[in-house]
């Protein structure tokens, strides 16, 4: 399987502008059977007086040109994340789509981040773990500061995830943090993980790029530096049993400690 992560930058006040240069990004990435975003890639994460104005629904300008291009370069999409309006809620929403430009998937992010950021004032936090099966494999969605909170990926891996997509916008100077937490989310689940990371500057803020590819072992397959970069790895899903059966750490987890009194 083909992976191409897309790493760009937000072009400031411009939603029109960013979009279309995802649209060429993803051109750019024909051939990979998928494709990953970051999140909230299309205003920007640190453009929080823009959340409610830029709020799009399911028949908005961001999901409806994805779900085109998907059948277009005939590639499993995942959305990276928007901002997404319900009812009088608003969401960090992403979403996955098949080449056929069906929706198979919708993740809202659960762990909605508070320090220096208004995302939890603005924002409802989701309330399902998602995985999705697919001819490619199953796929356990997370967005960003998901990635401090095991419990969830745990909890993906008991639900038959064998490859993680992490749609992110994660700023300095917490680099060391994003670099660690991509490869032990990876390792401890025995999973693939891939992440999209937004680059570049931010509402004075800087993002870190840095998005990843690491296999069932904790080892980078590759990874995106400080520019926009479209990045691309083959992965074979065997890697996964293998990993498992002759390291099976995740056999010998006590049930017990799982449990509440």
């Amino acid at each position: 399987m083909n992976v191409a992560s897309i790493q760009i930058g937000v072009v400031e006040g411009d939603k029109t502008q960013t979009i279309d240069r995802a649209v060429e990004h993803i051109r750019q990435a024909r051939g990979a059977d998928l494709i990953i975003l970051p999140e909230l890639w299309n205003i920007g994460f640190m453009s929080f007086d823009r959340y409610v104005a830029e709020a799009e629904d399911k028949t908005g300008p961001t999901l409806t040109t994805l779900k085109g291009l998907a059948q277009e370069v005939k590639a499993y999409l995942h959305t990276g994340s928007f901002v997404e309006k319900a009812g009088d809620k608003y969401y960090n929403s992403s979403y996955l789509i098949s080449p056929q430009g069906d929706i198979l998937a919708n993740y809202r992010k659960l762990h909605l981040f508070g320090y220096n950021s208004k995302e939890g004032q603005l924002l409802t936090m989701g309330d399902e773990v998602v995985v999705t099966k697919t001819p490619l494999g199953t796929f356990g969605l997370a967005t960003c500061y998901d990635l401090r909170f095991p419990e969830l990926f745990r909890r993906m891996v008991e639900k038959g995830a064998e490859i993680f997509l992490v749609c992110s916008a994660w700023p300095y100077p917490r680099l060391e943090h994003w670099i660690m937490l991509n490869r032990v989310r990876a390792l401890e689940n025995q999973c693939f993980l891939i992440s999209a990371n937004t680059v570049g500057p931010n509402m004075g803020s800087l993002l870190v790029g840095h998005s990843m590819m690491v296999n069932p072992w904790g080892v980078i397959l590759g990874s995106g530096g400080d520019e926009e970069v479209i990045l691309q790895s083959e992965l074979s899903l065997e890697e996964v049993g293998t990993a498992r059966d002759r390291f099976p750490a995740l056999a010998d987890r006590l049930d017990w400690l799982n449990t509440t009194d």
